[in-house]
């Protein structure tokens, strides 16, 4: 760092001859350099074939060389001081605005981060520092593409990692509002005239500036039409907006070490700067503007299925994988997604403040005022891309502020639980009903959306779309005595759901039906009865996995027993009971209403058998999802077939009831039913051609209940294990555990 100064004074000292003046040689430096603008008439050779680069070197050297000495003293040293009383730096961010030589602008930015960040004397807080960083931040950061990136964010560099360390430097930086405009060929004129002036020997404090050379300079220069401001001027905030600019840069490296920067700005610890920040600066606004124009940028025809499967998406890596297939509007998709993952982590690491305001601004600006009008909007397109895209943002997202702000977005501040004559008031009403919307496509994108919705750990989503419904238990019987047998839960005769026809058509279970069910010492259900409930529902002549090498149910145990692990540690801090609360039998009845939600789904899983594949796929993935929350109210509605139903009461073990006896009716109309079944099954594991057949979405819907009668039994068996935590089983035989 000494550089050859340091050799040449140690070898003064040496020799014992007089100490070179370090005053004298900063001084002809700077001399050196205003010589240039009253000398030279070349315009067009660039500033580092000059001496300028060397001569700004050689300053920097001096100044830390002098500090180095100056440091036992504490004192700053005179070559510091005729820096700041001489306004050094403002004459630099003029000549370096004015661009002239050429590749001026880059030598300044250069200077201007050597010398904040290699001297080690507070310099930020002086105003004749501070002031010219903020003329030199606005110079750049605007226009993409610039020859000065580089310089640029290593210039930010070291401003955001002074006010990390210092956050009452905040105030300095970004008082760029404050400052005072000037014309720059008068801010030139004056600096350039006090600072050429000065003689040879002249001192901080001595002689008075000689004005003949640089007025010579100052009337002989004429600098750019575009460095010339009005007077009275306000500029603009600059930190931010420079940030912002080289955020999007088309060089990786720069647009990853802006973001770096504007994270180090917006994590400061602070609550006065970050207060200051959010209020005083346009930050973000500015980084939601740029999230909303690059949504707004992305094709109106992006493809759902696209969507989705576009993954991998981060801030580092802004850019999408160049594995994956490619289709129109990827790059403009993968933009958007890499600067939302951006706003999301910005939001999980800043401030408090700072997180709050920049999650409320995403939730204002993109939800409210682009989303929801779009999902909304009467044309299907717009509605499935929307829906879409706003899937895989919550898929993406991870701060609980973003993700507070959401679920207040799509479920409403009104937590009172709806009738079931309300009207659709809220965008989640809405919402639901785009589940049964008439467009299939519609009802799978909103469904995903409420599916990624429920792995999101934030309890007030279960309890507004279920728990609130479920409260009080009012789906239960009151002051009934409890059923002798599993077949007095069914009740088949007095359900007006069924017909004689139904009855007369030769439905039974695929085996025999158990007696009472066995109960545990806490008065639950046993497991293996629940299990066995579900694994008998569908009849023999309805099943066709037991035809093929599969390993069937053990494999639903593997797979919901890792679900029902990562789901059971999401919801550990909401402080779940661990059994329902007991029920008051004097207690009158309460008319029961599952809520919008379940009632939606109860009624697409009631036509399963009329609906196409891929939309029961989406349907039971969505039950599924639910019947994994370890919430006691959950567990005994969706997953005990022996809860004693108020009347008038459905739960989803009396919907799939209701939907095998519609089973065991249609096949009575399907020729080589079992023979046609085993192809469908076939074909949709890819083992055979997929033929078109008569009646095969019927058949793709037998195929998915089969499954999902599977899929419920192995959730409730990993919810409560009968002895063991293993899960190894044994194959089923007859229908039974």
């Amino acid at each position: 760092m000494l550089s050859r100064l340091g050799a040449l004074l140690q070898e003064a000292v040496g020799a014992r001859e007089p100490s070179i003046d370090l005053l004298e040689a900063f001084v002809e430096h700077w001399k050196g350099i205003t010589n240039y603008y009253i000398e030279s008439t070349d315009e067009n050779t660039p500033a580092k074939k000059t001496d300028i680069p060397w001569r700004l070197k050689q300053m920097l050297d001096i100044l830390v060389y002098e500090e180095k000495q100056q440091a036992a003293a504490g004192e700053t040293g005179p070559c510091l001081e005729y820096l700041l009383q001489h306004k050094i730096l403002e004459t630099l961010c003029t000549l370096g605005k004015a661009e002239y030589p050429p590749g001026m602008r880059q030598q300044v930015l250069q200077f201007f981060s050597k010398v904040l960040a290699q001297v080690q004397h507070p310099l930020l807080h002086y105003l004749n520092v501070h002031r010219p960083v903020q003329k030199l931040l606005r110079l750049g950061g605007t226009v993409p593409g610039s020859l000065t990136e580089k310089e640029e964010v290593q210039f930010t560099t070291v401003l955001c990692s002074k006010i990390q360390q210092d956050p009452a430097l905040l105030t300095y930086i970004l008082e760029g509002k404050k400052t005072i405009g000037r014309k720059a060929s008068r801010e030139a004129t004056a600096c350039l005239r006090e600072a050429a002036s000065v003689r040879d020997k002249d001192r901080p404090h001595s002689k008075a500036p000689d004005s003949g050379t640089c007025g010579a300079w100052a009337s002989n220069t004429q600098l750019p039409a575009e460095t010339q401001e009005p007077d009275g001027a306000i500029g603009e905030s600059s930190l931010i907006t420079t940030l912002i600019g080289l955020c999007k840069s088309k060089k990786g490296r720069v647009a990853l070490k802006a973001r770096e920067n504007l994270l180090l700005l917006v994590t400061v610890a602070s609550q006065a700067a970050t207060t200051y920040l959010v209020q005083s600066s346009p930050c973000c606004p500015a980084i939601v503007e740029h999230l909303c124009q690059l949504y707004q940028s992305l094709p109106s025809s992006l493809d759902p299925a696209d969507i989705a499967a576009l993954e991998g998406i981060s801030w580092r890596l802004p850019s999408a994988p160049s594995d994956e297939a490619s289709f129109p509007g990827k790059e403009a998709l993968a933009a958007f997604l890499g600067w939302f993952d951006y706003c999301d982590h910005l939001i999980t690491e800043a401030h408090t403040v700072v997180s709050d305001a920049l999650a409320k601004a995403v939730a204002e600006k993109l939800f409210v005022e682009i989303l929801q009008p779009q999902l909304l909007h009467v044309s299907e397109q717009s509605v499935l891309t929307s829906t879409a895209l706003l899937t895989v943002m919550l898929r993406q997202l991870r701060s609980p502020a973003l993700l507070r702000e959401a679920v207040a977005f799509l479920l409403g501040m009104d937590q009172q639980p709806a009738a079931p004559e309300d009207s659709p008031r809220t965008l989640c009403a809405h919402l639901i009903r785009h589940c049964d919307h008439l467009s299939d496509e519609i009802s799978i994108a909103t469904l995903r959306l409420f599916e990624e919705l429920l792995q999101k750990p934030h309890e007030q989503i279960v309890r507004s779309l279920i728990l609130c419904y479920l409260e009080g238990r009012p789906y239960v019987a009151r002051g009934s005595p409890e059923p002798e047998s599993y077949e007095d839960t069914l009740d088949l005769e007095e359900d007006p759901y069924f017909t004689d026809s139904f009855l007369d058509s030769g439905f039974q279970p695929s085996a025999k039906p158990p007696p009472a069910p066995a109960t545990n010492p806490d008065g639950k259900t046993a497991v293996t009865e629940i299990v066995n409930s579900f694994l008998c529902l569908v009849p023999e002549e309805a099943k066709t996995s037991a035809f093929l090498e599969e390993t069937g149910y053990d494999t639903y145990v593997h797979d919901a027993y890792g679900l029902f692990q990562e789901c059971s540690s999401r919801v550990t801090p909401w402080g779940w009971p661990l059994a329902p609360p007991p029920l008051d039998p004097h207690e009158p009845e309460q008319p029961f209403f599952e809520g919008p939600f379940l009632q939606m789904l109860f009624d697409r899983m009631s036509r399963i058998l009329e609906q196409p594949y891929s939309l029961n796929l989406q349907v039971t993935s969505v039950l599924s999802r639910l019947a994994l929350f370890p919430h006691p109210l959950i567990h005994e509605y969706l997953l005990d077939p022996y809860t004693n139903l108020a009347p008038g009461c459905r739960s989803l073990f009396s919907v799939l009831v209701r939907v095998i006896g519609d089973l065991m009716q249609r096949i009575q109309r399907v020729p080589q039913f079992p023979g046609k079944l085993l192809l469908v099954r076939r074909q949709l594991m890819g083992q055979v051609p997929g033929e078109q057949l008569d009646h095969q979405t019927f058949l793709q819907g037998v195929v998915v209940l089969e499954e999902f009668c599977k899929e419920l039994a192995a959730i409730a068996f990993v919810k409560f294990p009968p002895q063991s935590p293993h899960l190894h089983l044994s194959k089923p035989g007859e229908g039974h555990v």
